[in-house]
């Protein structure tokens, strides 16, 4: 495969590697499969999100509020 990118893009990944002290290719690599990981991840949960809501396992506006509160609370204990 060959991919073509701009100068600039070339030089944030020069930099990044050296940063990292890696070549350049092991870095795109590993960024293409992340990302490629995370979509394929994203696909998997809006397939379940619209099968739980074609199964009408929706949430009321009300209970999404408190879930979030809930979550606001505990993060802030965390910290």
């Amino acid at each position: 495969m060959e991919l073509k990118i701009s100068p600039e893009l070339r030089a944030k990944l020069d930099r990044l590697a050296a940063q990292q002290g890696r070549d350049v290719e092991s870095l795109v690599r590993e960024a293409l499969e992340r990302l490629a990981d995370y979509d394929e991840w994203f696909l998997r949960q809006v397939a379940k999100g619209v099968a739980a809501a074609e199964a009408g396992d929706l949430l009321e506006d009300t209970d999404v509020g408190q879930r979030l509160e809930d979550l606001i609370r505990r993060t802030q204990r965390r910290s």
